[in-house]
């Protein structure tokens, strides 16, 4: 970071695996105070602490919160305040997956993910918002994904969660567009994560082929450039995205998936 560029307050959730890590490492790296979440206890999590630290000046806060519960998204973003004064750049990355067929999906795993992805994210910017506007300044970043603009059969709750992102993102950018407050979605396509490995399995019992054809013809064939996006790249974009040169970039829902959606 060069000394002209303050530290910021950056609160990441879902931050101790994939993207939301690297999100988290690279914002650290980057000399800024980082307030990170996830499901595991703070010893759990002592691993991806460790990593974030390593990676900057400041010692990041661990907050242990399931998102799927409203009160515990809305006390996060509460807590870093509490800590910090301020959040200044939110990056809502918390996101579950589940592989069915629409009549085969329990309404509790359909609940979960809508809570996790959606419901979290609007419980933590209703938190940090009030602030952003007092100071005249702020960053939203939303992780959604290329299913946030494009479909794909099996993925019903995840498909809905991540267009309504997109939508939440829209809305709350027109809210506060003379504010100083910048909202925009980035939108990855297949990206090789914990959670991405994890359908591998799910996605070859669906469609009845092999881990690897799943990877070939499934997982990859969308992507015309027939790679995985790393989570390193998502993590340069929302870097970008917090800085004040990206300060007309708002409302957004910025496309990093191979040439997925170019089709």
């Amino acid at each position: 970071m060069s000394s002209d560029v303050e530290p910021k307050v950056v609160l990441v959730t879902g931050a101790t695996s994939g993207i939301g890590l690297a999100i988290a490492k690279r914002f650290a790296r980057a000399g800024h105070q980082l307030v990170i979440n996830g499901l595991e206890s703070v010893t759990d999590a002592q691993a991806a602490i460790a990593e974030i630290a390593g990676n900057g000046p400041c010692p990041p806060f661990y907050f242990e919160a399931d998102l799927a519960d409203g009160a515990e998204s809305f006390a996060l973003a509460n807590a870093a305040i509490g800590k910090f004064g301020r959040v200044d750049v939110l990056v809502n990355n918390a996101g579950i997956q589940k592989v069915a067929a629409v009549e085969d999906l329990p309404p509790q795993d359909w609940e979960r993910i809508i809570a996790v992805s959606l419901d979290s994210a609007y419980h933590t910017i209703r938190a940090a918002l009030p602030g952003m506007k007092e100071r005249g300044t702020g960053r939203i970043v939303n992780i959604a994904s290329a299913h946030g603009l494009r479909a794909s059969p099996y993925k019903s709750a995840y498909v809905a969660t991540k267009h309504a992102v997109v939508g939440l993102t829209k809305t709350v950018a027109l809210e506060v567009a003379e504010m100083g407050i910048t909202v925009n979605a980035i939108c990855p396509g297949y990206v090789w994560t914990p959670l991405v490995a994890a359908q591998v399995t799910d996605q070859a019992k669906v469609h009845g082929m092999s881990e690897e054809d799943v990877i070939r013809k499934v997982m990859l064939a969308p992507q015309p450039t027939k790679k995985f996006v790393q989570p390193e790249e998502v993590a340069e974009l929302a870097l970008y995205l917090a800085s004040d040169m990206a300060r007309s970039i708002t409302g957004a829902a910025i496309s990093i998936d191979g040439g997925w959606t170019a089709k």
